[in-house]
Parts: C-alpha cells; sequence; structure tokens
C-alpha cells in the first residue's frame, strides 16, 4: 500500500469517529510529540484542532517519505505539516534531517537552531549542529599531523584470573573490517583482535611455529608476510593467517638475513626488509626470490649501522638507524640520495610506516610524524614516564593509531581529543516497522571527521524505545562485511568523450565482468546490480540488472543522443538516488575523459551535490579514457567523497574498481529488536532510541516512526 493510500486510509477512518475537522487524538498528541500552544486540547471537549490533525497527516507521510529514501518528498511534506503548525519543534527537526540528506546543510542548520533556540533537543542536538557545522569547514584527510591521546588498550593479562592474552607486542596490522592482526614476540605468535580487543583466531606459522616474530605487511594481493629476527626467514601466510610458504636463510649473501626487522613493500610488489644483523636493507621480489641489497658504504655514504624502520613512498625508499637517529633516503635501485632527518634526531628509532605524505615513526616512549619532502617533526604521542618501549604506530580503519607497547605488554587505541570529547556520530538512516512488533533500524555510525566505524558489534549497541529497554535485539548484519556492492556507471555523451567509445567500452565490460566474479564468490541476495545512466542534456537510464548483461555492452546501444552540453549534475543525481536504501555499498563511478561543459553544475551545486553523496554514503570514482588529470569538478567530488581516479588502460586493469569499492570502510549497521510500544493501531508517533559504545567514546541518536495501519 503506498504512502497516499495510508494517510487517505487513516483520514478517511479518524472522521469517522470525530469530523472532519476534528481528529480524535492525533499521533503527536499521543505521543506527547507536540508541545506547542496549537497543539493543547479543548478543555470542554478533549478534542484537538483541525490545524493540528491537518499536520499529523503531512507529517505521517513525510516520515514514511524519508524512510523510502524519497528526501526531496518528505521536505515537502514537513513543509505542509509545519505550515499548519508553524512552531512546532518535532517537525522542524524531521524537516532539519531531510534536508540534510539531501545534501542542502545550511538549511538543514537553520532548522536544527531554530528548533535548539525553542529549548527542543537538549546536548543531542546540539552536538549534532556542532558536527555538521564541523565537517562544512574541514575535511578527514590526514593533511597535517596532530596530537593523539589514549582512547582505550588492549592488555596482555585480562580478568581476575590473570588469564595471558599474549606477550611483548610487537608490530600490528588493522584490517579494513575493524579488525587488527598483533603480532606477539613473546609468545610467537600473530592474534587476530576486534575492535573490542577479544580475540578472533591465533596462528602459529609453520610447522615448527613462528621465531620471535617482528613485523607484518599485507602483501599487493592480499596476503600476510611476517618477519622473523631469530628464525632468519620471511613468512608468508594467507590472508586468514594460515601458512603459505617461508623464503630467505641466514648468512651474508644475497636472500641472506641475520635479525630481520620490519617491512615495506614498493608498488611493484618487491619487498624492502630491514636486516639490523647484516647492516642493511634486503629487497625480494614479490614471488621470493633475493633481487639484491644495499646501505653499504661507498663515498657518498657512509654506511647503515643500525637499521630499522623501512618505508617506501614514490620512488623513494627511507631508512632510519638506531644507532645513528638519522633517516637516510634511497631510490628504489638502493642508491643513497640524501639524508632527510639529521643525525641524533631520534633516540631508539623503531618501526616507520606511511600514512599519507608523513612518515609515522615509534622511538622510545614517543611516535612522531616526519614530513617526508622537509623532514620536519611532529609528536603525536607521548606515552610519559613509565617504561616503555615503543614499536610500532599505524592507522586503523577508524582513524585511530594503534601503537604496541613492547615493555609495558599493551596496544594503546590513540585519538584525537577532539573524537573523545564529541564522540561518535551516530544516526538512525532508517526504521522498517512492516513486520511490527519486529522493527528493524539501519544505523550509521561515524567519527566527527565522516569516516565509517567499522567493526562493531552488538555488545556496541544499546536500543531503547520511549527510555524503555526492548527485547530480542539482533544484530542483522554489517555493510563493512559485505563482499558485494551496486555500482552505477555514469556515461559522459560529451562530444569529447563520444570521440573515445573504444574505450567507454571497454571499462564498461571490464567492470561488469569483475562484478560478475565477485557476484559468483557470494550467492542470494547479495549479488551486486550494475546500473548505467547516460549523461547527455537530460541523463537517461540505460540499463539496471545483472552485471551480466552488460558484459557486451556497446556505445551503439545508448539511447541518449551525444551532446555539446552535458547535465552531469542531475546524472550524478539521479544515480546516487537509486542507490539510496539498495545497497549498503554502493558507489556512482563517471566514465568519461574527465572534462566538464558550461552550466553541467547548474540546477545542483558542486558543494550540495558532493555532501548528497557524503550524507547517503554512497561514493564517487571516476574511470578517465584519457591520461591526464580530469577537470576540477570530477578532481573535487572524487577527493571529497574519498573515491579514487583510474585510467581506463592503466597495466594492473580495472577489475581493481569493483574491489575497492567492495573494500571501501562502511559504518552501516542493520539492527532488529521487538517493540513493546502499543500502536493505536498505527496511529501513534513511536520513539526509538540508539546508543553506541567504543571504549571510551559514545554516540546516541533519538527519532521516531509509525507502524502499519491496522
Amino acid at each position: 500500500m503506498d504512502a497516499g493510500k495510508i494517510v487517505r486510509f487513516s483520514f478517511l477512518r479518524c472522521s469517522l469517529v470525530a469530523g472532519i475537522f476534528s481528529l480524535g487524538v492525533s499521533a503527536f498528541a499521543q505521543s506527547g510529540a507536540f508541545t506547542s500552544p496549537e497543539a493543547a486540547a479543548d478543555p470542554r471537549t478533549g478534542t484537538h484542532s483541525a490545524a493540528e490533525g491537518l499536520a499529523d497527516q503531512e507529517f505521517r507521510r513525510g516520515v514514511q517519505a524519508y524512510y523510502r529514501g524519497a528526501f526531496n518528498d518528505a521536505i515537502v511534506q514537513f513543509e505542509k505539516s509545519l505550515a499548519y503548525l508553524p512552531s512546532e519543534n518535532v517537525i522542524l527537526d524531521w524537516l532539519g534531517k531531510s534536508y540534510y540528506r539531501s545534501g542542502i546543510e545550511g538549511a538543514a542548520l537553520q532548522q536544527w537552531e531554530f528548533a535548539s533556540e525553542s529549548g527542543y533537543g537538549g546536548l543531542l542536538l546540539k552536538n549534532r549542529i556542532e558536527i555538521v557545522r564541523e565537517r562544512r569547514i574541514t575535511n578527514n584527510r590526514y593533511d597535517s599531523p596532530v596530537r593523539y591521546t589514549e582512547a582505550g588498550s588492549f592488555a596482555a593479562v585480562k580478568g581476575d584470573d590473570g588469564k595471558l592474552i599474549f606477550s611483548q607486542p610487537v608490530s600490528v596490522l588493522p584490517n579494513s573490517d575493524g579488525t587488527n592482526w598483533v603480532i606477539a614476540y613473546g609468545t610467537n605468535e600473530i592474534l587476530k583482535m576486534d575492535l573490542n580487543g577479544f580475540v578472533i583466531t591465533r596462528s602459529g606459522g609453520p610447522v615448527n611455529g613462528f621465531d620471535r616474530p617482528m613485523d607484518i605487511i599485507r602483501l599487493e594481493g592480499g596476503n600476510l608476510l611476517v618477519s622473523e629476527f631469530a628464525g632468519d626467514r620471511l613468512t608468508e601466510l594467507s590472508r586468514d593467517g594460515r601458512f603459505v610458504r617461508s623464503f630467505g636463510h641466514h648468512g651474508r649473501d644475497a636472500g641472506g638475513l641475520i635479525g630481520p626487522q620490519y617491512m615495506a613493500q614498493d608498488s611493484d610488489g618487491n619487498i624492502y626488509v630491514s636486516d639490523f644483523g647484516n647492516a642493511r636493507i634486503d629487497v625480494f621480489d614479490s614471488e621470493g626470490n633475493a633481487l639484491f641489497f644495499f646501505g653499504g658504504k661507498s663515498k657518498e655514504f657512509s654506511g647503515l649501522k643500525g637499521p630499522t624502520g623501512v618505508a617506501v613512498i614514490g620512488q623513494s625508499v627511507y631508512v632510519v638507524d638506531a644507532i645513528t637517529g638519522a633517516i637516510y633516503v634511497f631510490d628504489r635501485s638502493g642508491n643513497y640520495s640524501g639524508i632527510l632527518c639529521r643525525e641524533n634526531t631520534f633516540r631508539q628509532p623503531e618501526s616507520m610506516k606511511v600514512w599519507g605524505g608523513y612518515l609515522v615513526l615509534c622511538d622510545k616512549n614517543r611516535v612522531y610524524s616526519v614530513d617526508s619532502e622537509t623532514g620536519s617533526v611532529f609528536e603525536n604521542v607521548n606515552t610519559g614516564n613509565a617504561p616503555s618501549r615503543v614499536t610500532s604506530a599505524v592507522p586503523d580503519a577508524n582513524g585511530n593509531i594503534l601503537v604496541t607497547d613492547f615493555k609495558a605488554n599493551e596496544i594503546f587505541v590513540m585519538s584525537k581529543m577532539s573524537e573523545l570529547v564529541g564522540g561518535l556520530f551516530v544516526q538512525i538512516e532508517r526504521v522498517n516497522s512492516d513486520s511490527f512488533p519486529k522493527v528493524v533500524l539501519d544505523v550509521k555510525v561515524e567519527n566527527r571527521r565522516r569516516q565509517s566505524v567499522v567493526g562493531l558489534k552488538m555488545e556496541n549497541f544499546v536500543v531503547t524505545e520511549d527510555r524503555k529497554g526492548v527485547a530480542d535485539i539482533r544484530l542483522e548484519g554489517a555493510a563493512f562485511a559485505n563482499d558485494t556492492a551496486d555500482i552505477t556507471l555514469v556515461l559522459d555523451r560529451s562530444l569529447d568523450s563520444a570521440a573515445h567509445s573504444e574505450a567507454m567500452e571497454s571499462a564498461v565490460r571490464e567492470i561488469a565482468a569483475a562484478m560478475v566474479r565477485k557476484n559468483s564468490e557470494t550467492s542470494g541476495d547479495n549479488s551486486g546490480v550494475l546500473r548505467i545512466v547516460s549523461a547527455g542534456a537530460v541523463p537517461v537510464v540505460e540499463y539496471e540488472g545483472s552485471p551480466e548483461g552488460a558484459l557486451e555492452f556497446t556505445s551503439a546501444a545508448l539511447k541518449n543522443p551525444v551532446s555539446p552540453v552535458v547535465s552531469l549534475d542531475l546524472a550524478l543525481r539521479l544515480s546516487a538516488n537509486a542507490l539510496i536504501g539498495v545497497s549498503s555499498k554502493r558507489s556512482v563511478v563517471y566514465v568519461g575523459t574527465g572534462s566538464v561543459t558550461q552550466n553541467a553544475f547548474e540546477k545542483y551545486g558542486l558543494s550540495d551535490l558532493t555532501t548528497f553523496f557524503n550524507n547517503n554514503s554512497v561514493g564517487l570514482c571516476s574511470v578517465l579514457l584519457t591520461q591526464g588529470s580530469a577537470g576540477e569538478e570530477i578532481n573535487y567530488m572524487c577527493e571529497n567523497t574519498e573515491g579514487i581516479q583510474y585510467y581506463v588502460y592503466r597495466p594492473q586493469g580495472l577489475s581493481g574498481v569493483v574491489d575497492d569499492i567492495v573494500d571501501s570502510p562502511s559504518g552501516l549497521y542493520r539492527i532488529s529488536y521487538t517493540s513493546g510500544l502499543s500502536t493505536d493501531f498505527g496511529l501513534r508517533y513511536l520513539p526509538v532510541e540508539i546508543e553506541t559504545y567504543l571504549m571510551n567514546r559514545s554516540g546516541r541518536d533519538e527519532t521516531g516512526y509509525f507502524a502499519p495501519l491496522h
């Protein structure tokens, strides 16, 4: 039954009881949602005003439209409801939420501020306003280093019985799903832990076990690589921690190792290992074959004395020396290029990992960010004066820094102070009550900088209705675990792009084939759907369905003609709108030369369109048909939706486009419960609240819904 029919039924049913302009008891009055003078009942009759009854109907329609993802329709309905009751704060709140999801954040803030100034919403609404306002002027990229403070920790010993969980953590490797691999040097194993600090699985490595594992990295293909300090070898594991093979041997020749420590991999798959005993860097190819080693004494360079951390950025290899306290720079062939940080800059440096354009380096009880171009040093973390030996610091999937303290036998989770004070940003995006009393919530959890929080479990959530507990709470699913995605291809029909029809056909077919491969790895309703929208003077939906139907795609089959003017804004808006509420992992992929025609963003401004994508968890990637950079508009949207740009004929092909979309973090969770509230035949506005807890951080959201009419 559609929204219009539901409302007409409600209106007819109530009018039989109380007359066409005098609804008996409205949804607002029953729930206590209205507090304005217009909503007050007539003390002589106990009835409510006609204005409230009409506002009730429009409000119900608006809520239903919002949960369908029809945000423009919701705005219209809430505006109508507000016309009957202009000072009602509940309507202002919902109108603000609709503007927010529609990408018009300025208008959303205005409505919320009106409600907040009237005393509505308390600290929860004030915090929402603050976060949204802050996001409009900042971004979530690691543009400059900041100070981090402890948000929590994973201790080696747990419980009253003092059970040992791990010993001497020396390195950690985050996964995209919020879990982490931890190297336990003391217990000769690696552990997979969730973000709450619980051990999921353990791996002892080869048949004869690890021999003092030291560092862990993820190889280009997804497998894991572990260095063994006492074993003088490197051990490759599958992505789930099972032994694959070992390579390297004890010695001083090529491929020989004496105390291998930290590792890095370049874009060609070559592996760089800091060899402390040999005072050099050993290099292996992706198959484990020894290539060469470097770092010895030369005319220009006095030679490495005690190399520890190693990192690769572009064509440069950075090596920190624990004895000299300096960072040296080499090219990828091992030729000495110069010094980045002078000697004695660091005291006892350990690992060095890449984050953006910075090197994150551990040094005794501190973690530093080092600018890879200037060598400037910034202190991110200081663990204090307690006995400490920080060996590894890496960014996790949720924007924290995970720090292993070898001496303290602990793993620290470090967050920005603003994240701890402001907490998590939690939003109930959708309420499905079709099977009431079973209610299903789609909940989005982010940090203040719009980064998704992944890896949460049911124990991280508390659901209540009208501040009372509910029954049968279950975590039905989490988007970060999905292995497929819905993708909409936007094909540019400009004159520029039309000249590269063969490249466009290749892009569509390759992406479709990659989706077919992904779908074959899953089953049932989890298969990803492919949509094709042609962007001309007016956008046209060319295809929607299984990606198999696009394996033989040709440009000649497009219905939309080539045009000198392309309304790219309409095409992108249409494409994103079709993905909302359909799949929890979703992305729009622009395919064209990247050049933008005149008035391409005439209907929807670039900022509002980007906000619409972000506020509905839709990413934008681009596949360019020509080499070079896309136009400023395409670049802006890709950068600010964390999308990636690809060249159609790149050496590794385009199958990675689908992998990157599927692997992108998503903080969407689906939670179900059984409601204990009375619905009054579906007329009552039912409140629901959710709180999310993660270590020392928390977030909360409140909303409401209507049960089906009956």
